[in-house]
């Protein structure tokens, strides 16, 4: 294979020693004119520079990762659409990659900075480990994480407020004269179900509302699965008028298994959803879901290493994005579903979108994803 040019063949084409070469295509100061000379010779070679030498001199890649659990997901996907024009118009390309929420794979992320294939890392771990802990202390390269992590664990955060969004969905279903509210959840190991749950015992005790058991079901993070763990439920505690679902997800899964059943929506069981997913708004019908902010936490992380690349001395910050209901007809049927978008559009104009729909604020440890 015929090989591509050389500083030395630049040289021999623009008539200029190899160290004036040099000097140009480093940016290095040099006469006007054998800056010309070089550039020329350069183009008309066909001259690519090697990226990967240059990186090793300069010990920057111009490249940030993303690791997330399961790239087919909605939510990650709404992140990457917000990080990447963040970091490439600050000269950064997004490499992504999917976990499955393997705890060594994740593990195998963070210990494999120290090769400088990247500049740095933006992460979700479903679940923190002692592990994911001392990996972080000991990353080479800065991390920030979409998700709880333990105070004092020495990292850019940016968090969901699980718990408001819990309470948010539970008092609109109350609201609505539900009382037998039911929670599908995912794996309660992980940081979203662990936060999840605990926000639902909460938000039903503010109720005056008992925890049941029976109406608690835990699956995972995927539509087959909340349909399967919404049968289990419904075959144990078939008289639920509304289900609590910690994802978009599971809350699909739950409308398949509703209509297979002949049980209406919303008329015999509402349905709630989290993360409030473009699928949300398009489901049939469409699905009542508390906004966790996805592309604003994505942004908000974006931004946070843009910061720790340029100053790296900086204490760790933590940025907390405000939740919000979004209410459609899984809950209120079609027509009033109108009237609520109808009102939200009004608020949002008279705002400017400001208020709880603001990108994110700095905050402590009230947030969990």
């Amino acid at each position: 294979m015929a090989e591509g040019p050389t500083i030395n063949t630049i040289a021999r084409h623009a008539g200029v020693s190899i160290a004036s070469v040099s000097r140009v295509l480093n940016g290095l100061p040099t006469r006007e004119e054998t800056v010309r000379r070089v550039l020329r010779a350069a183009d008309e070679l066909g001259y690519v520079p090697n990226s990967v030498a240059r990186s090793l001199k300069s010990r920057r890649t111009n490249q940030v990762a993303f690791a997330m659990a399961d790239i087919g997901n909605p939510v990650y996907l709404a992140m990457v659409r917000e990080i990447q024009p963040v970091l490439r118009a600050a000269g950064y390309r997004l490499l992504l990659h999917s976990t499955d929420a393997d705890v060594a794979d994740e593990l195998d992320v963070l210990r494999g900075l120290g090769e400088r294939y990247v500049d740095g890392l933006i992460m979700i771990p479903l679940r923190v480990t002692e592990g994911h802990l001392s990996a972080l202390a000991a990353a080479r390269a800065p991390v920030v994480v979409i998700g709880s992590v333990p105070e004092g664990a020495g990292v850019d955060n940016v968090r969901a407020d699980s718990r408001t969004g819990v309470r948010l969905a539970l008092d609109h279903l109350y609201g609505l004269g539900r009382r037998r509210i039911a929670f599908v959840n995912g794996p309660a190991d992980t940081v979203p179900g662990a936060a999840r749950a605990a926000a639902y015992r909460e938000a039903l005790d503010a109720l005056d509302l008992p925890y049941d058991e029976d109406l608690v079901e835990v699956g995972d993070f995927y539509r087959a699965e909340g349909a399967r763990a919404v049968r289990t439920l419904l075959d144990r505690a078939g008289d639920v008028d509304a289900l609590m679902c910690a994802n978009d997800l599971i809350a699909l899964g739950a409308l398949d298994v509703l209509r297979r059943a002949g049980r209406r929506v919303p008329e015999d069981v509402a349905v709630v959803g989290m993360d409030d997913t473009d699928l949300a708004a398009v489901a049939w019908p469409s699905l009542t879901s508390v906004s966790l902010g996805s592309a604003r936490r994505g942004r908000a992380a974006a931004e946070l290493l843009l910061d720790r690349l340029e100053n790296g001395e900086r204490e760790p910050r933590v940025v907390t994005v405000e939740p919000r209901l979004a209410v459609r007809a899984s809950t209120v049927g079609a027509r009033a579903a109108e009237e609520y978008g109808e009102n939200e559009a009004a608020e949002e104009a008279g705002d400017g979108g400001e208020g709880a729909r603001e990108a994110g604020r700095a905050a402590g440890g009230e947030g969990i994803r």
